[in-house]
């Protein structure tokens, strides 16, 4: 399922904001703060800012950034803010840490400070478990589930009660379990993105300024009829 079978709903050129290409998007995102002080347990890590803006131009393209979207677990907020400068109305950042809300209000403002950006933001210190919306489109990069045991199905399945349209970054080992219990919950995969992750060094302990891991995005949209 690479990207193949969907129809493109805009041309690339159509956009008439302050960011027209992805190639631009990219380098605003890329320009943002991430964690200061990132908790291990949690799985806090930052999303880059190529492969953020890879997944939301075809948001984007697709159409599928409308009225109100939903960042979850949206650390620095980078998923958000894109979302926002490609014109979403309505964007609710969602976190259980304040200190990275913060992070995400900040790197909103250097963006409004460069650029117009005209929809509004919502941020909302929450539990995922404790957030009820409703919404046009979900984008997450969860806890992979490695420090807290299947987190990402917990996030994955909040999601699903929210919009009809998600798209989620998984470990790319996990692609058989996120079939399946798309699947088991009336979705389905209609796309899949494969990166190398990269991983910034951001403890003590760690022995590499950048390790890479095999990460997935999935497109994952609700069966109607």
């Amino acid at each position: 399922m690479k990207e193949k079978g969907l129809k493109m709903a805009k041309s690339e050129s159509s956009y008439k904001g302050n960011v027209g290409s992805k190639k631009a998007l990219a380098m605003v995102l890329s320009g943002l703060e991430g964690f200061n002080r990132p908790k291990v347990r949690v799985e806090q890590y930052e999303t880059d800012g190529e492969i953020a803006a890879e997944v939301l131009w075809d948001a984007y393209m697709k159409g599928n950034i409308g009225k109100v979207s939903v960042d979850l677990g949206c650390g620095a907020g980078i998923l958000g803010i894109g979302m926002l400068i490609l014109g979403a109305k309505k964007v609710i950042f969602v976190d259980s840490d304040e200190n990275v809300l913060k992070t995400a209000k900040n790197n909103l403002l250097k963006v409004k400070s460069k650029i117009s950006v005209d929809g509004e933001a919502k941020f909302v210190c929450s539990d995922v478990r404790e957030f009820n919306g409703k919404s046009d489109l979900v984008v997450e990069n969860p806890p992979f589930g490695v420090k807290l045991k299947h987190i990402d199905k917990v996030f994955l399945g909040k999601a699903f009660e929210t919009s009809n349209v998600v798209y989620s970054f998984h470990k790319s080992e996990s692609k058989k379990f996120i079939d399946a219990f798309s699947r088991d919950n009336g979705f389905k995969i209609t796309n899949v993105w494969d990166f190398e992750f990269p991983l910034k060094a951001s403890q003590s302990f760690h022995t590499r300024k950048i390790r890479r891991i095999n990460v997935s995005c999935f497109r994952i949209e609700k069966n109607i009829g």
